[in-house]
C-alpha cells in the first residue's frame, strides 16, 4: 500500500512530464539550500536564475509554472526573498498583470473581425516576403502607440485562428475535397500531415517577424514599453522629445530590422521561408468564402462593433485615456453588451489564455524580487560607472542588454535609472551625460533583450500561448529565430550609439 501511493505521488509530480525533467527539478531543489549554506545567496541568486530559465527552455514539457513556482517557493522559504519584496514587486508591476488579465481577454472578443481581416490579408499578398514584411511594420507600428503585449495578444489570435481553420482539415473532421474521393487513405493523410508541417513553419516565421516588430516599434516611443515611461518620467521627457532623442539610434534599428526580415525570407535562414502551402491557400479561400455566404446580418453588425471597438482601442490607448489594463476591462465590457453575450461561462472562456501566464509573470516577479533582495546587478552596475564617461554609454548598452536578456528588462531598467538618477543627483554626471545614459538604457533593455524569450514579456507570453505548443514554437527554436535579429539589431544600435553620443 505505501509503495502504490508512493508510486502515485511520482506519477502525481509535475503530471506527463519526462522523468529526467522531475529528476532535475527535484534536484534543484535539493541542491539550492546546500548552495547557500556552502557558497552564501549570491552564488545560489544566479542558480535559480539559470533554473527558472531552465523552466522556460522547456515550456514544451512542462508549462513553466508549476516548476518555477516550487522554485519561487523555495527562495523565499531559504531567505532569497521575502513575501513583501515579492509583494512590492507586484505592486510595481500591477499595471502589467491587469492588462494581461483585462487586454487579452477583450482581444479574445475580437477574434471574428481580427481573423476576417487577416484572412483578407492572408489571401491577397501572395509573396511571403511582401507578408513578412507587413507583419513585421504592423506590429513595430502599433507597438510605438499600443503596449507589445496587446499586439501580441492579436498575433496570438490571429494564429490560432488560422491553425483552427486548417487543422479541421487536417484531422479529416471538415471539408472534404473531390480530388481526394479515390486517393489511398494512407497518403491523403501524409499529404495532411506535410501541409500541416510546412503551414506550422508559414505561421512561426509569421509571428517571430511579428514579435521582433513589436521591439522594433516599441523602443521607439515613450508609450511602447514600460521602461520607457519610467525612463522618460525619471529623465522628464515629454512624448517628442522622447521620440527625438531615440530617433537616431531607433530609426537606424527599425530599417535594419526590417531589411533583416526581407533577407531571412529571401536566403531562407533560422527557420524563416516557409510559404503558405498551396492546399491551405485553397481551404482559407473556401473557408473565407464559406463564412462569407453564411454571414447574416446580425454576424455584420457584430463585426462592425467589434471594428468600432477596435477603432475606440488604438485611440483609447494612444491618448491614454486610462491604464491600459481598465482600457482592456472596458473593451470586454463594450464587445459583450453590444454583440449579447451575457452568460459567465461565455466570458469565463476569454480569460483561460491570459490567467496561466498572469500566474507565470507573477512567479517570473518572485525571481526578480531575488535579484533585487540579493543585489546582484549591483557590481556590475558599479563597475560601469567606475568608468571613464566616454565609454560609458555603449558599455551601458551592452550591460543592459546581457542582463535584460537573463532577466526582466522592466527590471534592469528600473534599477540603472536610478542609479544614474543617484549619480546625477549626488553631482557625479552632467546633464548631457545623464541623457546619454538615459538613451543607452532605454535601447539597452529594448533591442538586444530580444534574445530570449525572458528579455521580452511579449516573446513569453508568445512563449507560453495556446498557440506555441500548436505550432512546435519552443523556446530554443525562439532564440535561433530571434537571433538573426538579434545580432544585426544590437550591431546597428550600438553603432549609432556610439556615432550620435
Amino acid at each position: 500500500m505505501t509503495n502504490t501511493l508512493s508510486q502515485a505521488f511520482v506519477r502525481n509530480f509535475l503530471g506527463n512530464s519526462p522523468v529526467w525533467y522531475k529528476q532535475a527539478i527535484i534536484g534543484f531543489l535539493i541542491l539550492n539550500p546546500i548552495i547557500l549554506y556552502t557558497l552564501g545567496p549570491v552564488v545560489t541568486g544566479w542558480l535559480l536564475i539559470f533554473e527558472f530559465i531552465f523552466t522556460l527552455a522547456l515550456a514544451l514539457k512542462c508549462y513553466p509554472l508549476q516548476p518555477g513556482g516550487l522554485l519561487a517557493i523555495e527562495a523565499i522559504i531559504i531567505g532569497l526573498a521575502t513575501p513583501e519584496s515579492v509583494s512590492h514587486e507586484i505592486e510595481s508591476n500591477l499595471e502589467v498583470i491587469l492588462l494581461l488579465m483585462f487586454m487579452v481577454a477583450g482581444i479574445y472578443f475580437m477574434k471574428s473581425m481580427l481573423l476576417w481581416v487577416f484572412t483578407k490579408i492572408l489571401l491577397k499578398v501572395h509573396s511571403k516576403t511582401a507578408l513578412s514584411l507587413l507583419f513585421s511594420f504592423f506590429a513595430a507600428f502599433l507597438s510605438a502607440f499600443l503596449d507589445a503585449l496587446t499586439v501580441t495578444a492579436v498575433l496570438i489570435s490571429v494564429g490560432v485562428g488560422f491553425y483552427a481553420v486548417y487543422h479541421k482539415v487536417a484531422s479529416g473532421k471538415a471539408y472534404h475535397h473531390p480530388e481526394h474521393d479515390h486517393a489511398d487513405d494512407e497518403a491523403v493523410q501524409q499529404n495532411h500531415q506535410a501541409d500541416l508541417e510546412q503551414f506550422r513553419a508559414f505561421l512561426r516565421s509569421l509571428l517571430m517577424h511579428g514579435a521582433v516588430g513589436t521591439a522594433l516599434g516599441g523602443v521607439c516611443t515613450l508609450v511602447g514599453e514600460p521602461q520607457n515611461l519610467l525612463i522618460a518620467e525619471k529623465a522628464g521627457w515629454d512624448f517628442i522629445q522622447f521620440f527625438v532623442l531615440m530617433a537616431p539610434i531607433t530609426m537606424p534599428v527599425l530599417i535594419a530590422g526590417l531589411l533583416t526580415c526581407a533577407l531571412l525570407e529571401k536566403l531562407k535562414l533560422f527557420g524563416y521561408g516557409s510559404t503558405l502551402p498551396e492546399n491551405v491557400r485553397n481551404v482559407l479561400i473556401d473557408y473565407a468564402g464559406e463564412m462569407d455566404a453564411k454571414r447574416t446580418t446580425r454576424d455584420k453588425a457584430t463585426l462592425m462593433v467589434q471594428a468600432v471597438i477596435a477603432v475606440f482601442l488604438v485611440f483609447a490607448l494612444a491618448l491614454h485615456l486610462a491604464e491600459v489594463g481598465l482600457i482592456g476591462l472596458t473593451i470586454i465590457i463594450l464587445l459583450t453588451a453590444f454583440n449579447g453575450i451575457v452568460e459567465e461561462h461565455q466570458i469565463g472562456k476569454a480569460f483561460e489564455e491570459a490567467l496561466p501566464f498572469t500566474a507565470l509573470l507573477v512567479v517570473f516577479f518572485s525571481i526578480v524580487s531575488v535579484i533585487h533582495e540579493q543585489h546582484l546587478f549591483q557590481p556590475i552596475i558599479e563597475a560601469v560607472l567606475a568608468m571613464d564617461t566616454a565609454v560609458q554609454p555603449g558599455v551601458f548598452f551592452i550591460a543592459n542588454g546581457l542582463l535584460s536578456a537573463i532577466s526582466d528588462n522592466v527590471f534592469v531598467a528600473t534599477v540603472y535609472i536610478n542609479e544614474v538618477v543617484a549619480a546625477f543627483n549626488a553631482g557625479s554626471i552632467s546633464r548631457e551625460h545623464f541623457d546619454h545614459l538615459a538613451i543607452a538604457i532605454n535601447t539597452g533593455t529594448n533591442i538586444p533583450s530580444v534574445a530570449t524569450p525572458n528579455g521580452q514579456a511579449a516573446f513569453l507570453f508568445l512563449l507560453t500561448s495556446a498557440l506555441a505548443p500548436l505550432i512546435r514554437l519552443s523556446y530554443g527554436r525562439m532564440v535561433i529565430m530571434a537571433l538573426p535579429y538579434t545580432i544585426v539589431m544590437s550591431l546597428v544600435a550600438y553603432a549609432a550609439l556610439q556615432a550620435y553620443l
